[in-house]
C-alpha cells in the first residue's frame, strides 16, 4: 500500500529527544493514540531523535531516530511498533539504499528490544544487539541508512510467524517516508539478519511480495535462519542452550491461546514460574541460567506428547517457513558445525524455497560455528547486498560447501573496513561515509531515475 505524504503529515507526532531511557513497557512513546488503527500500514505515528550507545555507555556518533508506526500482528490485528533509524553522522547521499537489519532479539523481555538496548543509558546486559552493532556499523560507513525494527512486537513474541515480516516491512515503509533520514521514497532496500534475526528476515522476504509489493527489495541475507523451530526445540531442550527453546515456549504462549491452555493444563506451578522468569530475562541471561534445563522436569506430560497433540500440530503448521515464495534473491549462510541450528534444517528450508522457484545462493561453512559465523560472514553479506544495490547480476542459484566464507574473495574483501568500523564504535569516533561512496550512490540514483 503506497502512502501519501499528506497521510503522514497528519499522523506524525514529533517528540523531543528523551531525557531518560525508559524500558518500553514504561515509555509512553510506545503507546499509540486512539484511532491509529484506521491509518495505513507503515504510517508514522510518532518520531523522536535518540542517542545510541554501545553497551548503553559508549556513545555511537551517528544520527538516529525512533519511529512509532502502524503495523499488524500475525492475525491481521492493527498494532504499533518501533523501529530505530540510523544514518551516518554526515547523512546519506541522494540514491543511498536502506538496509533493514533484523536483530537476533531471541528474548521476550522489553529490555532486549533493540530500540531500548541500543540507546544510551539502557541497562540491557546480555542482549545480542550490542554485538551486532559492531557488525552492521560498517553499513553506515558504506553510506547506507539502517532500519532496525522491534520485530517481535510489544509482546516479545519470539518465534511467532509472519508478524516479524510485517513489522520489518512496515518499518521500511515508515523509514522511506521519514524526511529527516534523507532517503528517496523509492530507495533500494536490502534485508539482513542472523539467527533469530535471520528467521525474522526470512519472514520479511516471504511476506514482501503480497504485503509490500511496492518496496524495491533487491536482496535478502539469511544468516543461520533457524529453519525449523520444532526441530530446534527437540534438539536443544535439556542441553547447554536449553534457554533458547524455553524462551520460544514462553513467547508462543502469548500469541496462541491453545498453546497457553496446554501449558496451564500440563505444567506445574514451578514450570510456569520458569517460563515467567525467562520472559523477564535477556537472551544471554536466560541461556546461562537455563543451561541443561528440560521442560519435562516441570511438566505432568512429556513435551513430545504435548507437541504431538492436534492443537499443537496446527500451531506448527503455522510456524513453518518456506510456504511462501520470496521474489527477491536470497543469500543463505550456515555453519555445517552449528551447535544451535542444525545444518539439515537449513538444507531443507533452502530446498523448499528452490522447489517454489526462489533464487537462493547457499553457502555452507565448515570452519565456523554459530557464534563466530556472524562476524566472519559480515563482509560477505554486505558485499553481496552492495552488489545488488549496484545492479550486479546474481550468479546462478547454487549450493557450495566451503572451508570458510573468508576463503572467498567477497568474504575477505572488506574485513579491514569492518574492523575499522567496529573500532570507531568502541572508541566513540564519528561514523561517516567515504566521499567515494557518496559519489557512487549519487550516480546509481541518477541512473535509476533516468531509467
Amino acid at each position: 500500500m503506497t502512502l501519501s505524504s499528506d497521510d503522514h503529515a497528519r499522523a506524525v507526532d514529533t517528540w523531543p529527544a528523551p531525557t531518560e531511557t525508559l524500558v518500553p513497557d514504561h515509555d509512553p512513546f510506545y503507546s499509540p493514540n486512539p484511532g491509529f488503527e484506521r491509518l495505513a500500514e507503515g504510517t508514522i505515528l510518532r518520531a523522536r531523535p535518540v542517542e545510541l550507545a554501545e553497551f548503553g555507555v559508549i556513545p555511537v556518533r551517528v544520527r538516529a531516530w525512533q519511529l512509532l508506526y502502524r503495523t499488524t500482528d500475525l492475525n491481521g490485528v492493527p498494532e504499533a511498533c518501533v523501529t530505530t533509524v540510523i544514518v551516518p553522522l554526515d547523512g546519506v547521499a541522494p540514491g543511498a539504499p536502506l538496509l533493514s537489519f533484523q536483530c537476533a532479539i531471541d528474548a521476550i523481555s522489553a529490555r532486549a528490544f533493540p530500540s531500548y538496548a541500543l540507546r544510551r543509558g539502557s541497562r540491557a546486559i546480555g542482549t545480542v544487539a550490542h554485538l551486532e552493532l559492531l557488525c552492521f556499523a560498517d553499513a553506515l560507513r558504506r553510506g547506507w541508512a539502517i532500519s532496525i525494527p522491534d520485530h517481535e512486537g510489544m509482546l516479545g513474541a519470539w518465534g511467532a510467524p509472519r508478524e516479524p515480516g510485517y513489522r520489518a516491512l512496515d518499518g521500511i515503509r515508515a523509514t522511506l517516508t521519514f524526511a529527516p533520514a534523507g532517503l528517496e521514497s523509492g530507495a533500494q532496500v536490502g534485508l539482513w539478519g542472523y539467527s533469530g534475526g535471520g528467521l525474522a528476515t526470512a519472514w520479511a522476504a516471504e511476506m514482501a511480495p503480497t504485503y509490500a509489493p511496492e518496496l524495491d527489495i533487491v536482496g535478502a541475507v539469511l544468516g543461520s535462519p533457524v529453519g525449523d523451530l520444532v526441530s530446534t526445540f527437540h534438539r536443544l531442550n535439556g542441553g547447554l542452550h536449553a534457554g533458547l527453546p524455553t524462551l520460544v515456549v514462553a513467547g508462543l504462549r502469548r500469541v496462541y491461546p491453545a498453546f497457553d491452555e496446554l501449558i496451564a493444563t500440563h505444567f506445574s506451578d514451578e514450570g510456569r514460574a520458569v517460563l515467567d522468569k525467562a520472559a523477564q530475562s535477556t537472551t544471554v541471561a536466560a541461556v546461562l541460567r537455563l543451561a541443561r534445563y528440560n521442560v519435562d522436569r516441570n511438566s505432568t506430560t512429556p513435551m513430545t506428547e504435548i507437541l504431538a497433540l492436534e492443537a499443537m500440530l496446527a500451531v506448527f503448521a503455522d510456524l513453518t517457513l518456506g510456504d511462501h515464495v520470496p521474489s527477491t534473491p536470497l543469500l543463505v549462510v550456515q555453519s555445517v558445525r552449528d551447535q544451535i541450528i542444525a545444518i539439515d534444517d537449513i538444507d531443507a528450508l533452502v530446498g523448499r524455497y528452490r522447489d517454489q522457484g526462489a533464487h537462493v545462493t547457499y553457502l555452507r561453512d565448515r570452519t565456523s560455528e554459530h557464534l563466530s559465523l556472524l562476524p566472519v560472514s559480515t563482509p560477505l553479506s554486505l558485499n553481496w547486498l552492495g552488489d545488488r544495490f549496484d545492479g550486479v547480476p546474481v550468479t546462478p542459484s547454487r549450493t557450495s560447501t566451503i572451508r570458510s566464507v573468508l576463503s572467498l574473495p567477497a568474504g575477505r574483501r572488506g574485513v579491514v573496513a569492518l574492523i575499522r568500523s567496529a573500532i570507531r564504535v568502541l572508541f566513540a569516533r564519528p561514523i561517516t561515509a567515504a566521499p567515494t561512496v557518496r559519489r557512487r550512490h549519487r550516480a546509481v540514483g541518477e541512473n535509476r531515475r533516468a531509467a
